[in-house]
């Protein structure tokens, strides 16, 4: 049933009027899957590889979680599903938002069929909106009290590399939450 929904959401085009690179909807998911990822939409470098986080931003996620790239990529572990499917195009200072349509068009189907997710990571703004109730105003506000949310949700900053200001800022962050996530992620199997 999910590798029909996964056929599915590959297919879909309901943005691809409004894409100027065209849609090219990024997934990975596996009922077995124990970590799911929810990012805010491809880049271009992605888009263009159909790989999801093939770029700056996945090597530092991957970093920040111990993982290695057989582990992140294997469905059977990790489900990564964005905000955005597609890639949206560029605005003047990075990335345009995720396209709206996405979350409430194919998340609530997808995640019924992930029923062995233990930890959820939400990187970005877009997905903590989405997914956290009753969440602080800013991003910082809210990654600082991730404990309220743990170990079901984890809000994360975004791993790219325009957020270098940000992780020197607030180094409390790979202080302390980083080292929660990895030893939770170790009692997944993802310590190898």
């Amino acid at each position: 049933m999910l590798d029909t929904l996964l056929e599915e959401i590959r297919r879909c085009q309901v943005c691809g009027p409004n894409l100027i690179d065209g849609a090219n909807p990024i997934i990975q998911a596996s009922a077995k899957a124990k970590i799911l990822i929810i990012g805010q939409a491809p880049g271009l470098k992605v888009h263009r590889s159909s790989i999801p986080w093939d770029d700056a931003s996945g090597d530092r996620l991957r970093e920040w979680l111990s993982m290695d790239k057989s582990d992140f990529y294997d469905p059977n572990l990790v489900a990564i599903v964005p905000m955005g499917l597609c890639y949206p195009g560029k605005s003047k200072s990075g990335d345009l938002p995720p396209r709206k349509e996405c979350a409430p068009l194919w998340h609530q189907r997808v995640l019924e069929q992930l029923s062995n997710v233990e930890m959820t990571l939400l990187i970005g703004q877009y997905a903590q909106k989405y997914y956290l109730p009753n969440k602080p105003t800013t991003l910082t506000e809210t990654v600082q009290q991730w404990q309220r949310w743990a170990p079901i949700f984890i809000p994360l900053p975004h791993p790219s590399p325009r957020n270098n200001i940000w992780l020197k800022s607030n180094g409390w962050f790979e202080q302390s939450v980083l080292p929660y996530v990895r030893t939770h992620l170790a009692t997944l199997g993802t310590d190898k």
